[in-house]
């Protein structure tokens, strides 16, 4: 069963705006294709930089009108906020330091949040956020993309089913190899802000990337971390924030797990793996080969499940597009989350009850990312010292 708009109760698309996400920008585009797979919704408006002749070069590539398109984040929501046809949610795809300002600016006007992850580059600012969006009862969506893939949903049904047995074991990986060489010093903007802690916030590789690892392990165990011990390193010399972090953790209930992410691992791509073992059984996932999960049972064969085919269930369904056997992964996962959260904005136009199958990250995954980061800082600053999350 493949998400498509016919399994979306039709009505008429969101007005979507975007801040940030012009030319050159990797992460704006992606935003873009995901938000129009299922054709939910219609891109009206966007400051999509901060420079504004950038910001209207941009609006005149998207084909957006040029009397929406702004000049800076501000005037965008105060007069988007006034038209009768003004945007209904903005999706945030700026670097990490700005997206509680402009997140604040839209909320206070009642206008739903796509918001890229992290949530915010500190902690403080993420709590302020946090209370915010609750107060403004807006649908907030996070875009952790990892949770809206097809075998990811299986794993945590199977999970949740009790068919693992109690958790004992989990670990996450999460290699890359782009930032091995000071990339930063050649002005390649990606590199240039991601190793910036005025804009990244205080962790590099763990802000980066840590936290997809760390949501992922928490979306499919449903566990909840009770202490962790990091030991981050910056292997490139005169690099200011952490290209890579070992992380113990200890979750409630007794269950241990394991966490590495890296941007400065030789040859590896974009190796997001998680690994989950409990008392009847193992699971294993990789991002670079999603639609396969394995199940490794105590005692028995190890087995592939493979997205769509036999032995996957409804969770894995609802987000499936494509028959078994053809490539789908990281634009479809992403289209999943806007999808959902689309689900969400019309429930809330409409005033109908939302179906509780319907799955997105969101404030509470925000905030425990940052904690994350702000706890492997800690903890690294301390010689590994075991710490708790600071919600």
């Amino acid at each position: 069963m493949a998400i498509t708009a016919a399994h979306v109760a039709r009505s008429p698309r969101i007005r979507l705006g975007m801040v940030g996400g012009g030319r050159d920008a990797f992460i704006g585009a992606v935003h873009r294709i995901a938000s129009r797979i299922d054709d939910q919704y219609e891109l009206v408006a966007g400051c999509f930089s901060s420079n504004p002749e950038k910001s209207k070069a941009s609006g005149a590539d998207l084909g957006i009108d040029p009397g929406r398109t702004y000049e800076s984040f501000a005037e965008m929501a105060m007069r988007e906020a006034r038209k009768k046809d003004g945007i209904e949610a903005v999706a945030i795809v700026t670097p990490n330091h700005m997206h509680a300002p402009v997140a604040l600016q839209f909320l206070k006007r009642g206008i739903h949040v796509i918001c890229d992850k992290p949530l915010t580059a500190t902690l403080p600012e993420a709590k302020k956020l946090a209370k915010a969006a609750e107060a403004s009862g807006v649908v907030f969506a996070l875009t952790h993309n990892y949770t809206g893939y097809p075998m990811i949903r299986q794993a945590q049904a199977m999970v949740a089913a009790g068919e693992l047995g109690e958790i004992r074991l989990v670990q996450v990986e999460y290699a890359q190899d782009w930032l091995a060489e000071p990339l930063e010093a050649s002005g390649q903007k990606q590199a240039d802000w991601r190793t910036d802690p005025a804009r990244s916030g205080a962790g590099g590789a763990t802000g980066d990337i840590g936290t997809h690892a760390f949501n992922l392990a928490n979306f499919v165990t449903g566990l909840e971390l009770e202490a962790l011990s990091a030991d981050l390193q910056s292997f490139v010399p005169g690099r200011r924030v952490d290209d890579n972090g070992h992380v113990l953790m200890r979750f409630k209930g007794g269950a241990r797990g394991m966490l590495w992410c890296s941007q400065v691992a030789s040859g590896c791509e974009n190796g997001l793996r998680l690994r989950v073992y409990g008392t009847k059984a193992g699971i294993e996932w990789e991002q670079e080969n999603p639609n396969y999960l394995w199940v490794t049972p105590l005692g028995a064969p190890r087995y592939r499940l493979t997205r769509g085919g036999p032995g996957t269930g409804a969770a894995a369904a609802r987000v499936t597009r494509v028959p078994s056997g053809h490539p789908e992964g990281y634009l479809e996962g992403f289209a999943n989350i806007y999808a959902e959260a689309a689900r969400a904005i019309i429930a809330r136009r409409e005033g109908t009850p939302l179906d509780p199958a319907v799955t997105f990250p969101g404030l509470k995954e925000g905030l425990e990312g940052v904690a994350f980061v702000d706890a492997c800082v800690r903890s690294s600053k301390r010689d590994a010292a075991w710490v708790a999350l600071n919600l």
